[in-house]
């Protein structure tokens, strides 16, 4: 953060706005995802048993 404290006072205070709200929505996103893993963990399952399955294919990007 030293070459923050070198910024004019009010790029100084957009960058701190700036990571404040980087952090809360990693704050957000970390609370959404621990509520979800048991849901990702059954899709994780479905899929790998598709895989085994023979059920998928590969992705062509150029298909999307």
């Amino acid at each position: 953060m030293t070459e923050a404290a070198k910024l004019p006072d009010p790029e100084q205070e957009a960058l701190g706005a700036w990571v404040l709200a980087e952090m809360e929505a990693e704050r957000r996103w970390g609370k959404s995802f621990s509520g979800s893993m048991d849901m990702l963990e059954q899709m994780a399952d479905e899929a790998v048993e598709e895989y085994d399955r023979g059920l998928t294919a590969p992705l062509n990007p150029d298909d999307l």
